[in-house]
């Protein structure tokens, strides 16, 4: 299994900084990708005090996630991907499925060139709000295209996402995710923050999975939800609500899928 990035041999190394590493994210039932090049190292870099040795090597690699959902401390995520999401779910969602979304980046590798690539069949009206600490940034197609990404860097966009389905009989499911950081075969920590906002006069929450847990905080409010995740893996969040007045929308909902390529 090859790994490149932080806990790589000088052979690994060299074979890396020739290819170009991908990580992914995932969010709102809708692909991100992110494309990144790797570091190039001189002839006359110290190869000796650039990489661990072997026995150092060998732990680093057995703690790396390769893809089971795995919640963890804030302090275990510190400094990594802040990706912070509000979906308003209106009127007009309950009829159509398209939900207003927000999302705002923080802590975005630095790299010479990026993309944040949605579904096309599942984004529309994308913009992008605000950068800072990025040389270019721009709407491509269902697309965000970056370049020259700097150190704290942050990036925030707007558009609608068909991410509410109607399981009929007075009931909705908003499905997100697979939200993930992963590069190669490898995934690592990250801090997912989303705010729902939902019609209360129309709506209650009747369901959600995961379940509340360390690492995985829901709090209700009068207006909406609030949920904050630390994680290593790939998380798929869902939230089940019903038609208020509707009283045979209590049944069990279909289970939420969270197995991959679903």
């Amino acid at each position: 299994m090859t790994r490149c990035g932080r806990a790589e041999s000088p052979f690994l190394g060299r074979r890396c900084r020739r290819a170009r590493l991908t990580s992914s994210l995932y969010l709102a039932g809708l692909v991100l990708g992110v494309i990144t090049a790797a570091p190039v190292l001189g002839a006359a870099d110290d190869w000796s005090s650039a990489w661990p040795d072997e026995a150092d090597l060998a732990s680093r690699v057995a703690r790396v996630n390769e893809g089971d959902l795995e919640f963890i401390s804030n302090a275990a995520a510190e400094g990594a991907h802040y990706h912070q999401n509000r979906i308003a779910i209106t009127a007009a969602s309950l009829e159509r499925g398209w939900v207003e979304l927000e999302q705002c980046h923080e802590n975005i590798d630095p790299v010479p060139a990026a993309q944040i690539l949605f579904r096309a069949e599942g984004i529309r009206a994308l913009a992008i709000d605000r950068s800072e600490n990025i040389g270019r940034a721009w709407v491509e197609g269902h697309s965000v295209q970056l370049e020259d990404v700097e150190p704290d860097a942050a990036l925030c966009i707007r558009a609608e996402s068909r991410a509410l389905q109607s399981l009929g009989d007075g009931m909705y499911r908003l499905r997100n995710g697979p939200y993930m950081r992963r590069f190669l075969d490898g995934y690592y920590p990250m801090r997912v923050a989303l705010r729902i906002d939902y019609p209360a006069e129309r709506l209650r929450l009747v369901g959600q999975t995961p379940e509340t847990q360390q690492g995985f905080r829901v709090d209700r409010t009068r207006e909406g939800i609030d949920v904050d995740a630390t994680f290593e893996g790939r998380l798929i969040t869902c939230f089940d609500f019903c038609e208020r007045g509707d009283e045979t929308c209590d049944g069990m909902a279909p289970a939420c899928a969270t197995s991959r390529g679903r």
